[in-house]
């Protein structure tokens, strides 16, 4: 019998409950689709819990297990080490780690690279750990913001992310905006969503999808549906048909699964 699969999934952290709990709920949807016979890789999850888990044997169950890079009980690689040693004793041969981030940045870049090191040289060989490339590198992403994209009945497509002063920091938005036939706004920098929004206005447009660059609910995205409310209050000629985040979905779930057998 083969070694079960382990991976540890880290987020940002928050002291907004609502992305841990988003968490754990996307990491039981992904742990079904990796426990799933062939073919079945899309059974609905209820409760948290899938057919396909519910009837996995425990040797067959992959082990997904979740973290935050911030405002956890335990630093990184304290959790890595930590869930490295229950893989260990659960029979896996390495651990997998999967950085939830949309965008590349510092903590991509030094903060989790160097977490894992720490993690590995406390571990001593006993049990290997690879870094996989972060979420919004994967073209399953792009699909999945198409596809949601592809819902709304506008022609003008916006795509919402935080926004990055660090030069460079927002090009991978520009570039995946650009690929899903929108553009690219930002709430912490220029060119932010009202001004996007003029723009598109000015152009004609009167339907205008806006689509937030986020993993979870939060603090941000509900100030990015009170401001949309605002702006569909003082401009009642403009359709905004605002989304939700990405959220702990079966969609997401996919996405993530996906990326894993590449």
């Amino acid at each position: 019998m083969s070694a079960p699969p382990a991976y540890l999934l880290v987020a940002h952290g928050s002291r907004d409950p609502r992305p841990q709990i988003g968490l754990e709920q996307l990491a039981r949807r992904l742990q079904a689709r990796l426990a799933a016979p062939e073919g079945a890789s899309h059974l609905p999850v209820s409760d948290g819990v899938s057919t396909a888990v519910a009837t996995a044997s425990a040797s067959s169950t992959a082990l997904v297990r979740t973290a935050s890079l911030e405002l956890a009980p335990l630093q990184l690689h304290q959790r890595i080490v930590q869930v490295a040693q229950e893989a260990n004793s659960a029979g896996a041969s390495q651990l997998q780690i999967v950085p939830l981030f949309l965008l590349p940045g510092v903590h991509l870049k030094q903060d989790i690279p160097a977490e894992v090191a720490r993690a590995q040289q406390t571990l001593a060989g006993r049990m290997p750990l690879r870094l996989r490339s972060h979420l919004g590198s994967r073209s399953s992403m792009q699909h999945l913001l198409a596809r949601r994209f592809e819902r709304h009945a506008a022609p003008a497509r916006v795509l919402l992310a935080h926004g990055s002063r660090r030069t460079g920091g927002n090009q991978p938005v520009e570039a995946m905006a650009a690929r899903l036939g929108a553009v690219a706004a930002y709430w912490s920098v220029a060119p932010t969503l009202d001004e996007r929004l003029a723009s598109l206005a000015q152009q004609g447009n009167e339907q205008i999808a806006i689509m937030p660059y986020f993993l979870f609910p939060g603090g941000i995205a509900d100030a990015i549906a009170e401001r949309v409310a605002q702006l569909r209050s003082a401009q009642p000629q403009l359709s905004l048909q605002l989304d939700e985040p990405l959220g702990a979905t079966d969609e997401l779930a996919d996405a993530i699964c996906e990326g894993l057998h590449a």
